[in-house]
């Protein structure tokens, strides 16, 4: 341990969860040109958003061929555009081993889980089972999830995360913030930040919000940008939904 380290530390560092969003891209084929072009196209519509973001290559639609898939020249137009690949998403053996030959992140595809790791049970706590013994049953609770209610300012910087349930918010969520939530997510004030609902991939979760003038909105990974919701729904009451794959922004009066 270094002499300036604090006194009673005994550990250079621990393991934690952390809630993060995240952007995908969903990658239909690939070729190198193509994809820059594309890419480079995007990000001149939001410059700031995108700016040193990480994400992931989905590659749950991929239909290309395996041999077109160059992830390092993927990760170095990323780099060039000031965007980060850590990791991809779904994919077959093949696609996955080449991503791991590429030191990336390998993530289960969209609506999987991870296999839980436990540790190995240690000798003295494994037991012989009893002929008579009978297998336990889950008893999974039906009780709904309770919403997260936040009743201060979401200010600049910070991230307001519902992992399971609705998030309802009774004040501004100012630029600069980000608010995510498994279900839906309710604003009482202007909308300002970035909202990202059914972050797990619930397409009818909504939006709800008294004064849409946010940077980014986001239902089930389908987004749109605050030059695309200028022309709809702009500084009044509005609910945004997906339908057909697009964020609809309706007015609540006319919801």
């Amino acid at each position: 341990m270094t002499d300036n380290a604090k006194a009673g530390v005994t550990q250079v560092f621990q393991l934690k969860s952390a809630s993060l969003s995240i952007t995908a891209i969903e990658l239909y084929f690939f070729d190198n040109d193509e994809f820059e072009a594309t890419l480079r196209d995007k990000i001149s519509q939001a410059p700031g958003f995108f700016k040193d973001i990480p994400v992931i290559i989905a590659l749950e639609k991929y239909e290309g061929l395996d041999s077109e898939l160059d992830f390092f020249k993927i990760i170095g137009i990323c780099r060039r555009h000031n965007m980060h690949v850590v990791g991809v998403r779904g994919g077959t053996d093949d696609q996955r081993r080449l991503a791991r030959g590429a030191a990336l992140a390998l993530l289960p595809a969209a609506g999987q889980k991870e296999p839980a790791r436990e540790p190995d049970p240690a000798p003295q706590q494994v037991q012989e089972a009893s002929p008579a013994a009978q297998p336990a049953v889950e008893v999974k609770s039906s009780e709904a999830v309770p919403a997260r209610v936040v009743s201060q300012p979401v200010r600049s910087g910070q991230q307001v995360y519902a992992p399971e349930g609705d998030l309802i918010i009774l004040a501004p969520v100012q630029a600069g913030a980000e608010v995510l939530a498994g279900g839906n997510i309710h604003v009482y004030g202007p909308l300002r930040g970035r909202a990202l609902a059914g972050i797990h991939g619930a397409q009818n979760a909504r939006i709800f919000c008294q004064s849409l003038e946010a940077e980014l909105v986001s239902i089930a990974g389908h987004y749109k940008i605050s030059e695309d919701l200028q022309n709809d729904g702009w500084k009044s009451a509005v609910q945004i939904q997906q339908k057909d794959d697009l964020l609809v922004v309706t007015p609540l009066d006319k919801a």
